[in-house]
């Protein structure tokens, strides 16, 4: 685990640029950057509902994504049919996070290393992230609501579930760097394919699902900023 005084070594011992291998870090939100499992199972426990039927088409392939998005969102206006994107806001100020996410981003952003999060989990819990912490970027599914901010029952995705490298690819492009210079870090076997786009990869708290076995490395920790050692590059202690 990263102590302080690692922290403080990586604020104030490596200088900015100096050995930097990465220009970008894409990470996954939903296991990753919480400790709740995902942004949607906390909605869904939050009203009382389950979506392991849903979850188990979606698995077998008897419906796509947008479909499982919107019989998650059925589900919640099943409970409450003026459902209400404020209500899933408010809700959200109660979602777990993992440990150390301050302190990665600045270590981050220290060594000039952009952050971005890249997720198949709902925006509003993305953008209170970034907004938080700092991260320079996100993309997720935007809940679709009315005028009034009723929920219409349908999601914009941002990211495809089936292949979050096309996500990833477009990340590396718009920061003008390139795979090689880019860590993804994930949990599932939904990041297999972020893995795949970029030059180094990180399993954070892996699925049993074969995501470990994809990665370059593995963390298993109650804290992010252990994927740091990997990343920034040190130099040797006296």
């Amino acid at each position: 685990m990263v102590s302080e005084n690692r922290l403080h070594l990586y604020l104030q011992t490596v200088a900015p640029d100096m050995g930097r291998h990465y220009d970008l870090v894409i990470f996954d939100m939903d296991g990753v950057l919480t400790r709740d499992r995902s942004s949607w199972t906390f909605i869904h426990d939050m009203m009382g509902v389950s979506n392991e039927h849903n979850l188990k088409a979606f698995i077998e392939g008897r419906i796509d994504e947008d479909e499982f998005i919107r019989s998650d969102i059925d589900l919640w206006k099943s409970k409450k049919p003026d459902m209400n994107i404020h209500d899933i806001a408010r809700m959200f100020k109660e979602l777990r996070l993992i440990d150390g996410i301050q302190e990665t981003v600045a270590c981050l952003h220290y060594n000039r290393i952009k952050c971005v999060i890249c997720s198949g989990g709902i925006d509003l819990a993305a953008r209170m992230i970034a907004d938080e912490y700092g991260f320079d970027d996100y993309a997720a599914v935007t809940l679709l609501a009315d005028e009034n901010g009723v929920l219409t029952g349908e999601g914009k995705k941002a990211v495809d579930l089936s292949d979050k490298g096309v996500s990833a690819r477009s990340f590396i492009e718009k920061y003008g760097t390139t795979k090689e210079r880019t860590v993804s870090i994930g949990n599932s076997f939904t990041d297999i394919k972020m893995f795949e786009s970029t030059g180094m990869s990180i399993a954070f708290n892996p699925e049993k699902d074969g995501t470990a076995e994809a990665a370059d490395h593995v963390v298993v920790s109650k804290n992010i900023a252990d994927v740091l050692d990997y990343i920034i590059p040190q130099e040797e202690e006296n």
